[in-house]
């Protein structure tokens, strides 16, 4: 018997291999950098996410293409979303380099741990077998346990911290199970031949839907979907504003390729299983977070009930298991890690040394303030809510028409049903911030000329492409073409 070995195509994960190097270089070099230098290793962060978006630009392959005997694609969806992630990724380093440096934390393993789970998304966004998409979610999972510890002296911090990882490593226990379950089923882990292995099975196969319940719980509590969401708000609480920020942005984009890998992808074939199991999720989501959203008057615990209905509009498009449903929820991904970045972004600006602007009444009267801070707090909250012509509402509407066409608009009476129900939330910040008298102790917001563009373009861009959502709304069709 002779056993043949094919090289790898290493130069389809050169990104891979080059954020790798760099995270190793950036850890090393922060070594020797002193921290009166320590924006050296701030800024060979930002050059390494720089390089990293030339890298993958440039190296895609005109044609989808596969490597590590399978387990690795490099496709338009691949390109797509880890250049996404570079972006959000980048202006959220930007964002919390002076709150780091305001709390003495302004330590090269921010940025470190940042790069590795930017690593951990990239091998999820590209994994095309079970393996590889298990072991890119632990690195990345295992990255945000440890920055949300980062501030090692808070113990709401360290509370926060043990939470996420003993959920997270529940979550990680019930997709693993569910991937062992497809295995034993189907004798494979390669997406691409799952299908042959369902079709000798038959999808009525008891084992393949416990495999299946078991992964859609998983995913459901990586995604933070309802009833597995009561991660979120405790740790987007306790942990430091730039990690809640960094948690709720970028790893949301990783989620969706998480979940159009596996479940759109991968278990295709069983879309009538799982479509039910996401339409309970998706509702529940909606229910959950924008009712218990209403109560909160922590602004971090407000934007993460955010989230949760977020997710269950994410939730809605990929059920539909359309290309339209797909590219309707890659389209609303991209858009609200944008916009959640600029959210989360507000809650650092108007945080200084010594306080921490986490209540919605630290809003009050910020028009008086900063009228253009304001304006484009305004914007975002707008956006959140779906009101046009911020992209959050069409975002939310082509999500709609996607469910609509597969004939379940009820499903999309009820979501309309919720959203107005969450918009109160955000206009009650609108109305504190412009109709609210600021407090006697209110402090004028100080922030360096590259933070106010780049808050200033984040949220702008929000405005731009709900007025001009055609180049974005072609890209994602085109990539899920």
């Amino acid at each position: 018997m002779t056993t043949t070995f094919t090289m790898p195509d290493f130069a389809l994960a050169a990104p891979e291999i080059y954020m790798l190097s760099m995270a190793c270089v950036v850890l090393v070099a922060d070594l020797f950098i002193s921290d009166k230098n320590r924006v050296v290793t701030y800024m060979l962060t930002q050059l390494t996410l720089l390089g990293a978006v030339l890298l993958t630009i440039m190296g895609a392959p005109a044609e989808t293409r596969f490597t590590f005997g399978g387990m690795y694609v490099s496709d338009d969806l691949s390109t797509v979303l880890k250049t996404v992630i570079y972006i959000v990724t980048g202006f959220v380093f930007l964002y919390s380099r002076d709150y780091l440096r305001d709390r003495d934390i302004f330590k090269g393993e921010y940025y470190v741990l940042g790069l590795f789970g930017v690593l951990g998304m990239m091998v999820m966004v590209s994994a095309h077998s079970f393996l590889t998409v298990y072991l890119g979610l632990e690195l990345l999972s295992l990255s945000l346990y440890a920055m949300v510890a980062f501030r090692r002296d808070s113990l709401s911090a360290s509370e926060a911290a043990m939470k996420y990882f003993i959920l997270g490593a529940l979550a990680s226990g019930m997709l693993l199970y569910g991937i062992s379950m497809i295995y034993g089923a189907t004798g494979t882990l390669d997406i691409s031949k799952l299908s042959a292995g369902i079709a000798a099975r038959g999808t009525d196969d008891i084992v393949l839907i416990f495999g299946l319940v078991f992964i859609v719980v998983g995913l459901a509590f990586k995604l933070g979907a309802v009833p597995f969401h009561m991660w979120i708000p405790d740790v987007y609480q306790g942990a430091p504003t730039s990690v809640t920020m960094y948690i709720g942005s970028a790893p949301k984009i990783a989620g969706f390729a998480l979940v159009m890998r596996v479940l759109a992808e991968g278990l295709g074939d069983l879309h009538g299983g799982w479509q039910d199991m996401l339409v309970i999720l998706a509702v529940l989501s909606l229910a959950v977070g924008n009712i218990i959203a209403l109560a909160q008057t922590n602004l971090k615990r407000m934007l993460a009930y955010s989230t949760i209905s977020h997710v269950g509009f994410l939730l809605l498009g990929i059920l539909s298991g359309t290309k339209a449903g797909y590219s309707a929820s890659l389209f609303y991904i991209i858009t609200y890690a944008a916009t959640a970045a600029g959210g989360f972004a507000m809650v650092i600006l108007l945080s200084r040394r010594g306080f921490e602007a986490e209540n919605l009444d630290d809003l009050k009267g910020l028009n008086e303030r900063s009228p253009w801070l304001a304006l484009m707090m305004l914007l975002l909250m707008f956006s959140m809510a779906g009101v046009p012509p911020t992209v959050g509402f069409y975002a939310k509407l082509i999500v709609l028409k996607s469910v609509i066409d597969i004939q379940m608009a009820w499903l999309a009476i009820v979501a309309v049903l919720f959203s107005v129900i969450g918009a109160f939330y955000y206009l009650r910040v609108v109305k504190l911030m412009y109709f609210d008298a600021p407090a006697e102790n209110a402090e004028v917001i100080h922030m360096r000329a590259d933070t106010n563009i780049a808050f200033s373009v984040n949220a702008l861009a929000v405005l731009y492409l709900g007025i001009l959502p055609g180049g974005l709304l072609a890209l994602c069709t085109a990539t899920l073409s």
